[in-house]
């Protein structure tokens, strides 16, 4: 009895510590439904917890997407001048948009709407923003001097600071960002990254929650303004994937795809010369281990299942910028109107 007892355990045991084996989904078909038009560029879209969707756009108009189906927007002007807006966060309480060029200005949104940050500067030009937490928040852009433009919040983002060069790997001649999907930072637990383009195509990391960083290089294709990396994503700590390529030839599909198994320290290429051609973001699939991804662009839409080595192109169907609410659904924007999609 007692050799039975701890046969029983160690099966059980076992059991626990085997890793069930990832099937690969075949999606074939995705539907397409609008939920909202309007003649604006739509490049930010975010996913709350409870299931709510929020999206700013140029022309200084932001909005939220309710449970029930509604639509509610708000527009903003500031001196006659209405931000564009290609920067949406949520921090489980609030929801925040931050404006492109000069000046660059950041509103919290909720319960009321207040500018919480401005800055002016010739250069300034931010690209994306996001928050680890309901405290900590932060936002990327164009160097304004030597460095990537990097601003945090600790307090829930009623106030913002710009950290220091001295603090931050050193910018390349001709390295910025594109504000193209409110995508260029990934954040896992504590760990973020942050991506490059134009003339050096790169990764900034940090383990601690921008108090210090590390930059990594990669072997997407840079060397001119209008190419890079032009949206990072990680499934964990260790699993991630950039995408990009040149805009003005977005039929080009060389050296636009990577991945890493390590944190972010060392690239590969995969599907080079293949598969997607030029793409504004991308995002891993919930559920998948890291597997399951969707590129979209104004090239269309396309999916893989073995972690960017080979894609299908879904639909000619063009979007911006997407954001997953489940393992089959997701919400992506583009030009004049953001939609539901369901793959199949």
């Amino acid at each position: 009895m007692k050799n039975f007892l701890y046969l029983l355990a160690g099966l059980f045991l076992f059991s626990c510590n085997t890793k069930k084996e990832y099937i690969p989904r075949e999606f074939n078909t995705v539907d397409v439904e609008e939920i909202y038009s309007d003649s604006i560029s739509i490049r930010a879209i975010e996913l709350t917890d409870e299931g709510e969707l929020w999206f700013a756009a140029n022309k200084g108009i932001y909005g939220r997407y309710t449970k029930e189906g509604a639509m509610i927007t708000e527009r903003i002007s500031v001196d006659t001048i209405y931000p564009a807006f290609r920067s949406v966060a949520y921090n489980g309480k609030d929801a925040f948009a931050l404006s492109i060029a000069n000046p660059a200005l950041l509103f919290k949104l909720t319960p009321e709407l207040k500018m919480v940050y401005k800055e002016v500067h010739e250069n300034v030009f931010y690209d994306s923003m996001t928050f680890w937490n309901e405290k900590e928040g932060i936002a990327m852009g164009d160097p304004t001097d030597n460095c990537l433009s990097i601003i945090i919040t600790r307090d829930g983002g009623d106030t913002w600071t710009k950290l220091s060069c001295d603090k931050l790997p050193q910018s390349g001649e001709g390295e910025a960002a594109f504000a193209a999907s409110d995508t260029n930072i990934a954040i896992y637990g504590d760990h973020t990254w942050i991506v490059s383009g134009g003339m050096r195509s790169r990764v900034f990391y940090s383990l601690d929650r921008g108090e210090s960083w590390e930059v990594y290089e990669t072997p997407i294709i840079q060397g001119v303004a209008t190419q890079g990396i032009y949206s990072v994503d990680f499934y964990d700590e260790n699993n991630g994937v950039v995408i990009g390529g040149d805009y003005t030839k977005p039929e080009g599909n060389e050296k636009n795809k990577a991945v890493t198994t390590d944190g972010g320290k060392t690239w590969t290429l995969v599907s080079d010369g293949g598969g997607a051609v030029y793409k504004s973001c991308v995002q891993y699939i919930p559920g998948s281990q890291a597997n399951e991804m969707v590129a979209v662009g104004f090239t269309g839409i396309s999916f893989s299942n073995d972690s960017g080595n080979s894609w299908k192109k879904l639909s000619d169907e063009g979007f911006y910028t997407i954001k997953f609410l489940n393992d089959s659904t997701a919400y992506a924007a583009g030009r004049n109107r953001i939609a539901r999609l369901r793959f199949k």
